[in-house]
């Protein structure tokens, strides 16, 4: 059984819904997710909130957050995750939110720095991750470790 398989059956097994909230990776988690047969069953939807405006409208993410930590940070992906399982009525949600590159990296969060945020009723879970390589590599190590929590949480949510 493929990874895919894998977190399908976990979900459907949870009885658990997900919703996504996307900006790095534009949308290629819900792709990936809507490759499998059956996800209607667990799979609300998601949005990618590429820009502040539509993180701040639709996801609820305050101004002043962006403002004071930036829009790749872990308050906003906490914010991202909270907001989107909130509005969409799901479960769980996940939501990312990183520079991807090549341009747009500092010091401080270069390229390849991404938040990854994993909210349900218990709590919200987060973690900052440092990938290598070229954006589309950046994406797809985003993308193969948000499975990666996703799977955890259904298997063992008291520690994610």
């Amino acid at each position: 059984m493929g990874v895919d398989q894998e977190l399908a059956a976990l979900f459907r097994a949870s009885g658990m819904t997900l919703a996504l909230a996307e900006s790095c990776t534009g949308g290629m988690i819900a792709a990936r997710v809507t490759e499998i047969s059956g996800c209607s069953a667990w799979f609300k939807g998601g949005v990618v909130a590429y820009s502040n405006e539509v993180k701040m409208k639709l996801l609820d993410v305050p101004a002043p957050m962006l403002a004071m930590y930036g829009a790749v940070s872990e308050p906003v992906a906490r914010a991202m995750a909270e907001g989107v399982r909130r509005v969409i009525g799901s479960d769980l949600s996940l939501a990312v939110t990183g520079i991807a590159g090549p341009d747009g990296g500092t010091s401080e969060k270069p390229v390849g720095t991404v938040y990854i945020a994993v909210a349900d009723h218990i709590g919200c879970v987060t973690g900052r991750y440092q990938f290598e390589g070229d954006r589309d590599a950046v994406r797809k190590q985003t993308v193969e470790q948000a499975y990666f929590l996703l799977q955890k949480r259904l298997v063992l949510p008291e520690i994610a």
